[in-house]
């Protein structure tokens, strides 16, 4: 009930009858006021500023009910010009997997997980261009010729999230935090017996570490720079739901799965064993093409997210994710089907053991010229620390192999990659392994050209890209 009742508006003119939206609105404006955003300045006559926006938003904890009403000013950057209004906008986020590594090490040295978040993160940034905006709706008292002249940025701009990571970054720095080469969004600190690491998702931080000292002074020094809202303990991070016992942590995505089900109409449907039929190959059917694409690019879109906890349903996502230029109704039902899987099991999630061993530990594994379409054939692999599974993925070969020792070969080339990048992450997180990593393969064929020093006409057009193996 109280899910279909609260409805977000989606206008200024629907939010300003309400109390609650307009109270939102009056502590954005606070908040903005108060960080010195903007100044107000006459529009300059060879300067469009552009527009803006409010966007309601109802913030919900794991369980449905309401946390707070959120309004946010946001500025319309769809209409900044490259190399007027902005230079570069790019800004790392950290890795799923590397999130999905910290859990398991913390949860087998038992580490403190406490979980932070930066009220208005984005408006901490500096702008370093001239950037004018209009004045926003509710306000009043400004002539039509008055703008504001921003001096922080603003959600919306595109150069936002690079500018708010780059004054983070900095002053962690300052603090005596390394950033890791492995992901840019890692810091550590490693003072004496104590070990600190710091995750930062745009504006959600995790902390991670054996001393709680040091986590406290870390938040002290943040908290006279930013707004930081203390969490406490690490329960729910981006959609994802941790649960802490004395055997482990057990990672799941059950609230985001049970609104997915809601979304499609499934709550009432059959349920289904398998997320795929296994006689079932997906490809570019004559079937009819539906009529609106967007809801089927909606539903994978969703499912692929949902897939940094459910690795059952990778491999159904990535055939689904091959059609999203043009879906037909076989694919739809496709999709609707691993929703009824879902429906079965929507808390299914991974267990990270506090007895695991340190052990990384990885499996390839090829399914050859699978795909109806082009021949290609399938990648997939995973990796464990211990028993603790944190990294997987299945994805099309970029290239035909007309062998399936060629097939396992590539898939296995891959999954080195893979393992050389958890290796650099674990240096990173001065995680030193008692046994050397462990690559399983079961072709035969792809173990001798690995394990053979001697090129030949067979395998010679593999010596650049795939060799690495060795």
């Amino acid at each position: 009930m109280s899910l279909s009742s609260e409805q977000e508006p989606s206008t200024y003119r629907e939010a300003a009858t309400q109390p609650c939206w307009q109270e939102a609105m009056n502590s954005e404006i606070r908040a903005l006021v108060l960080n010195h955003t903007w100044d107000i300045v006459q529009a300059p006559s060879n300067v469009r500023p552009i527009g803006c926006k409010w966007v309601y938003k109802i913030k919900r904890g794991p369980d449905g009910n309401i946390e707070r009403y959120k309004a946010r000013l946001v500025a319309k950057g769809y209409s900044q010009v490259e190399g007027i209004d902005y230079l570069e906008i790019f800004s790392p986020v950290v890795k799923m997997t590397t999130i999905r590594v910290i859990l398991a090490i913390a949860s087998i040295n038992n580490w403190h997980l406490q979980q932070l978040d930066v009220s208005n993160a984005f408006l901490y940034g500096d702008l370093t261009e001239d950037v004018y905006m209009t004045i926003p709706q509710g306000l009043h008292g400004y002539s039509p010729s008055q703008c504001y002249k921003l001096k922080k940025s603003l959600y919306g701009l595109k150069q936002t999230s690079r500018q708010w990571f780059a004054k983070l970054s900095h002053l962690l720095l300052s603090f005596g935090y390394t950033q890791a080469h492995a992901d840019h969004s890692l810091f550590t600190k490693a003072t004496g017996s104590s070990f600190t690491t710091i995750v930062v998702y745009v504006d959600d931080i995790v902390l991670a570490g054996n001393s709680l000292v040091e986590i406290a002074h870390l938040k002290t020094s943040l908290r006279s720079h930013f707004n930081i809202r203390d969490l406490g303990k690490l329960k729910y991070f981006l959609g994802l739901e941790v649960a802490h016992s004395s055997s482990g942590l057990y990672l799941c995505q059950r609230k985001y799965c049970l609104d997915l089900i809601s979304d499609v109409a499934l709550l009432n449907s059959k349920l289904s064993s398998t997320p795929m039929d296994p006689s079932l190959r997906l490809h570019q059917d004559s079937s009819a093409p539906l009529d609106d694409p967007l809801p089927y690019r909606r539903l994978v879109g969703r499912l692929i997210y949902l897939t940094n906890t459910r690795p059952d349903i990778v491999f159904a996502t990535q055939q689904l994710s091959q059609f999203m230029g043009a879906p037909t109704h076989s694919h739809f039902q496709a999709a609707l089907r691993v929703v009824r899987y879902l429906k079965s099991c929507p808390g299914k999630g991974l267990f990270f053991r506090r007895s695991s061993s340190l052990h990384l530990l990885g499996f390839s594994d090829a399914d050859w010229a699978t795909c109806v379409d082009t021949r290609r054939s399938i990648t997939g692999y995973c990796f464990f620390i211990g028993s603790s599974l944190v990294s997987w993925k299945t994805k099309k070969q970029s290239t035909i192999s007309r062998s399936s020792s060629k097939a396992e070969y590539r898939a296995l080339a891959s999954a080195t990659c893979e393992l050389q990048w958890l290796i650099y992450l674990f240096r990173d997180l001065h995680i030193s392994c008692n046994k050397c990593p462990v690559l399983h393969c079961d072709n035969q064929s792809a173990l001798y050209i690995a394990a053979n020093p001697v090129f030949h006409e067979r395998t010679k057009h593999l010596e650049i890209d795939c060799h690495l193996v060795r």
